[in-house]
């Protein structure tokens, strides 16, 4: 860069000098000006000593259309790898998780560290579902929290190795009630279970994400369905139940049935 800026100095005050003395320049030497400027820009000679000079003009720009034109195409480029990186992400860590193999001590870790046990799959002898009692109990899954009672079914995100028609033992029970007495965690029940079976894997209603990038000409629109388990109560253990009352109904006494009367004609 310095040498270029003297060159470009050197060049501007031999342009003064010689605009102001023309006669300077002599014509017998240009057509080895000519076979030297060639290779070269910037030549001086000295024949005879007198001075010529030939100067051939480059223009340098510090930028061009065709590099804004680039430019914008780069960052577009950019602004879609950023996407596909984004998208790739996603899909190398679902693809990783997918892949991992667990062992079983590091499935029952993260299953309880989620709130629950996988016991096995339920079977047909297995007379799970039980009548109606008057017990609640509020649980935790993950990060959220649910007020169930026998028989009830709840959504929750997916829960990780388990399958349709399996029995699950969730132990975080935050409370357990009747009508009766109430239980309160701190946090956590210690003898309290709620007992459940996974009845579905489904996906949730599509959600709608919009991107937008002010004066990028960036919009991207992607949708998202989160991924539930659904899962039956089918008991809550760790309270007394209140036995079940059976009101019976009166007996109706046997009413006399009235005897028919003989009508004489």
């Amino acid at each position: 860069m310095a040498n270029r800026r003297c060159l470009q100095a050197l060049t501007r005050r031999a342009l003064a000098l010689f605009s102001t003395n023309p006669p300077f320049q002599s014509p017998s030497s240009l057509p080895v000006l000519r076979a030297l400027t060639s290779k070269s820009p910037l030549i001086f000679t000295n024949p005879d000593t007198t001075w010529s000079f030939h100067w051939s003009q480059t223009r340098h720009f510090s930028s061009d259309r065709n590099d804004d034109v680039n430019e914008d195409s780069e960052e577009e480029e950019d602004d879609d790898g950023d996407e596909l990186g984004e998208s790739s992400d996603d899909e190398s860590v679902s693809r990783g998780g997918s892949k991992r193999e667990y062992t079983p001590e590091e499935k029952e870790a993260e299953a309880a560290g989620i709130g629950y046990k996988v016991v096995g799959p339920l079977e047909k002898p297995d007379g799970v579902f039980k009548p109606y009692e008057p017990v609640f109990a509020v649980i935790q899954i993950g990060s959220h929290q649910f007020k169930v009672s026998n028989r009830d079914s709840i959504f929750t995100e997916r829960l990780k190795f388990c399958e349709v028609n399996d029995k699950l033992i969730l132990n975080k029970v935050l409370l357990v009630g009747s009508s009766r007495q109430t239980m309160i965690g701190r946090p956590i029940v210690p003898d309290a279970a709620v007992h459940a079976v996974v009845e579905e894997h489904a996906l949730d209603a599509k959600v709608l994400i919009f991107k937008k990038k002010r004066r990028k000409n960036y919009r991207r629109t992607k949708g998202h369905r989160q991924e539930l388990t659904k899962l039956r109560i089918i008991d809550i253990q760790g309270i007394k139940k209140p036995e079940p009352v059976v009101t019976e109904k009166p007996s109706k006494a046997p009413g006399k049935k009235p005897e028919k009367v003989a009508v004489a004609a």
